[in-house]
């Protein structure tokens, strides 16, 4: 389940969809707004286009709203339920949190999205150097 040609390895590990060998990010992760969610126009392996077609990751924004909410949810029950806290503070603590896992949320949804689309092709390096070849 959590091994090579799952989704799940590829959104763990942040590789393309299709090889699962290149990296979908071009950086780790970053706290620079303008790094965060840059990736390669191809994978570097299988030559995957990522921007299948122009603003593709906009659909994203719902991956990352679904992220954000089980994220608010969860932040919430555990700070009212476990830690007993007022609405206040558990408000203070929703905001805290999702600020500082912003740049994780904002990268996984887009992982997640492109995952959805693109399926795992074992063969997808060895037809990319045999195109090379050509």
């Amino acid at each position: 389940m959590l091994g090579k040609g799952s989704k799940i390895y590829s959104i763990i590990n942040n590789k393309c969809p299709r090889c699962q060998e290149g990296a979908f990010f071009k950086y780790k992760i970053s706290w620079n707004p303008k790094k965060v969610t840059e990736l390669h126009e191809h994978c570097p392996k299988c030559d995957l286009k990522y921007m299948m077609e122009p603003s593709f990751f906009f659909g994203a924004m719902y991956v990352n709203y679904a992220i954000a909410v089980a994220l608010f949810v969860g932040i919430f029950i555990i700070c009212k339920v476990f830690l007993h806290l007022s609405i206040l503070h558990s408000f203070i603590s929703i905001v805290i949190v999702s600020l500082l896992l912003t740049p994780v949320s904002l990268r996984l949804s887009r992982i997640i999205w492109i995952n959805l689309f693109v399926g795992y092709d074992k063969e997808a390096i060895s037809k990319f150097k045999k195109s090379k070849e050509i």
